[in-house]
């Protein structure tokens, strides 16, 4: 009897359930949205939102590394703690979303989109990195050239 019993089978085995969770966190971290079907979206998303939690609240080598043995790939653990991380500092939770996106040719199943909810960025922050970015061009190219005039 499995009374109380609250864990998703997927019908799967452990390392298999494991692994599938561990490749639908990375492509959900580095793409920021990954079609999957509903059950495998509703395993996937508090797995992912307690990482970004982790990231957010303590971002320290200790976390890094906690994260680091939860992920597959060490660029996904760079991203979540680089990118991902500072733009959801002033949110309290909720950093995905399911959206469903109707049924599966083949087989009817029920499809599902998982999505990071990352905050838009104004315009006029936009406009800004543009402009930094140019300025920064031009200072790069003469100083490649000096030193090239010197050798």
């Amino acid at each position: 009897m499995r009374h109380r019993v609250v864990t998703q089978k997927l019908n799967r085995d452990a390392s298999h359930r494991k692994a599938l969770l561990r490749n639908l966190s990375d492509s959900l971290l580095i793409k920021g949205k990954v079609e999957t079907t509903l059950a495998k979206a509703k395993y996937v998303r508090p797995y992912v939102e307690k990482l970004i939690t982790r990231a957010i609240k303590n971002n320290n080598y200790n976390s890094m590394k906690m994260v680091k043995n939860e992920l597959s790939l060490e660029s996904t653990v760079k991203k979540l703690f680089e990118d991902i991380a500072p733009k959801l500092k002033s949110k309290a939770g909720g950093y995905t979303r399911i959206v469903r996106i109707g049924n599966r040719n083949g087989d009817n199943a029920e499809m599902a989109r998982v999505e990071l909810i990352l905050p838009k960025e104004s315009k006029a922050t936009k406009k800004k990195t543009k402009k930094a970015e140019k300025q920064e061009k031009p200072g790069e190219n003469i100083e490649k050239t000096e030193e090239g005039a010197e050798e």
